[in-house]
């Protein structure tokens, strides 16, 4: 017999799931704050892995794609260990922010101090008890408020084994993005610990094809990693009628003038240098500014704000030929996900 996973002084025995609730501070309304973690502890050997969201509090997809992860029978019969933190930031959570209560950013928090300030001690407690005791983490966020993104796993390319898990995830584009002083990702990789972002969708939004990325991205992995059947992964995960399409630039297209932005193009559409994506006009109607792509590519992301200043991002693109943005357009996400059996009662 496998033994028992312990986490935060709690002892979870092999073949057993539960939800441990690890003690942070004492909220103003004196309910307590923990950071809480539902293990799932297999009774075979294997690796260990974290799911988490919310790092940002007002990012609540990921929130849903752990609560159907969490519902899902594959994984009542898993190989290793899996953690599902659902909910990192409890109070941007409960006051819909992506900040804490000081509008402290928790990802540019870590590896955080047990003695500073409240975001400090979140991200030191997050990273010392849940993140440290695993081998593999998959972050879930999605864009900043007033942004939509395409579903897209960000990584450094150059980690071949957070690539090759990337890959595993098989999310419509792969973007590489260098570690940030500061981020999870960076303090994970300092430790030896592989870390991806899913990013997909807007703040204080469900995306229904986002989430469905999601769930079967992370099933994908964990069949990477042997921690679930093939069998049952692939029941739960249909095989892709797309590819995979991999992005080692990409850069966001600014607002060349301040106003009212109608845009002409969407997350998913792929352009060419000299397309025009969008006018920015004043209220009047008596200036118009045309917003043209500079570079053939993949929208990987959008402003949803209508109200622009001059500097603002606008379109984020990712630079990849029309070939191998083939399978990352909306109707070919769409395509692999909407009769998926896997979803059929997860609403």
């Amino acid at each position: 017999m496998r033994k028992p996973f312990e986490l935060a002084g709690e002892t979870i025995p092999a073949g057993q799931r539960r939800i441990v609730d690890i003690p942070l501070s004492m909220m103003s309304d004196h309910t307590p704050a923990t950071l809480s973690v539902l293990v799932i502890h297999g009774k075979r050997e294997g690796p260990t892995i974290f799911v988490s969201a919310a790092i940002h509090g007002d990012e609540i997809l990921g929130v849903e794609i752990i609560r159907r992860l969490a519902r899902l029978m594959a994984l009542r019969r898993i190989s290793g260990t899996l953690l599902l933190v659902p909910i990192v930031n409890m109070f941007g959570f409960i006051g819909q922010s992506r900040y804490l209560p000081d509008r402290r950013d928790l990802n540019r928090s870590f590896p955080g101090n047990a003695k500073g300030s409240l975001a400090s001690r979140l991200a030191h407690l997050f990273l010392n008890e849940a993140v440290r005791l695993c081998d593999f983490g998959i972050d879930l966020h999605t864009a900043a408020i007033h942004r939509n993104n395409l579903p897209q796993v960000r990584v450094d390319l150059n980690d071949k084994k957070a690539r090759t898990l990337a890959e595993a995830f098989e999310p419509p584009v792969i973007v590489n993005s260098s570690l940030r002083d500061g981020s999870l990702r960076n303090s994970a990789s300092e430790l030896g610990i592989p870390v991806m972002v899913y990013e997909a969708g807007e703040a204080l939004r469900f995306n229904e094809v986002a989430v469905r990325v999601g769930v079967s991205g992370v099933l994908r992995v964990m069949r990477h990693l042997n921690m679930v059947s093939s069998k049952s992964a692939v029941r739960s995960a249909r095989k892709k009628v797309r590819k995979t399409a991999v992005a080692t630039k990409s850069a966001w297209l600014r607002a060349p003038d301040g106003g009212l932005l109608r845009t002409r193009s969407k997350v998913g559409d792929f352009v060419h240098a000299g397309d025009l994506l969008g006018m920015v006009s004043d209220p009047f109607g008596g200036r118009e500014t045309e917003v043209r792509a500079t570079t053939n590519g993949l929208i990987i992301g959008t402003v949803t704000m209508p109200l622009v200043n001059q500097g603002d991002a606008l379109f984020h693109i990712a630079f990849l030929s029309e070939s191998a943005a083939s399978g990352a357009s909306i109707g070919a996400i769409e395509e692999e996900f909407e009769s998926n059996p896997l979803f059929d009662d997860q609403l």
